[in-house]
């Protein structure tokens, strides 16, 4: 067992969220899932019956889906990197992603859900290090929505 896990806190729909992120991520599974009783879904302000929380895990990272209610929203100042291989890798998570979602500049995108991920590809930290040629990575990635490899590359040996 992991010792941190990621809690996301959803407003009713954590168990549509889980279902979509199991769809998404290919090596991924559901754990246990804990419904609201008839006295806790009076407290909590939700049916009786219906998911309180469900633990999950995506490619060997846990998370626990919680269906708190409304006071608390996602940001991007919490956000989930999906470093990509390939340029392929980068369009798949991408098109799945932000399906129903925000895209927004550097690979950035938040979900149907509201969560926020950035879809990287793994060569960016290697394409940055170096302070010249990290400049020009910088400015060719700035105006982007999706991240496109061939751009940043050609953009690090011009």
């Amino acid at each position: 067992m992991q010792k941190i896990t990621t809690c996301l806190w959803f407003d009713g729909n954590a168990e549509a969220a889980v279902n979509f992120y199991l769809s998404v991520f290919k090596n991924s599974k559901i754990g246990t899932t804990a419904r609201y009783s008839e006295e806790v879904s009076k407290v909590a302000g939700l049916p009786a019956n219906s998911v309180m929380t469900m633990t999950f895990t995506l490619n060997d990272h846990e998370f626990l889906a919680l269906n708190g209610g409304p006071m608390f929203k996602f940001s991007p100042a919490v956000s989930f990197m999906v470093h990509c291989e390939t340029q392929e890798e980068i369009d798949y998570y991408w098109d799945k992603l932000s399906a129903g979602g925000k895209p927004s500049q550097c690979g950035w995108l938040d979900d149907q859900f509201g969560v926020s991920w950035q879809i990287m590809p793994s060569m960016l930290g290697q394409l940055m290090s170096d302070p010249v040629k990290g400049k020009r990575v910088m400015a060719a990635l700035m105006p982007m929505t999706k991240l496109d490899i061939a751009t940043l590359k050609q953009a690090a040996e011009s």
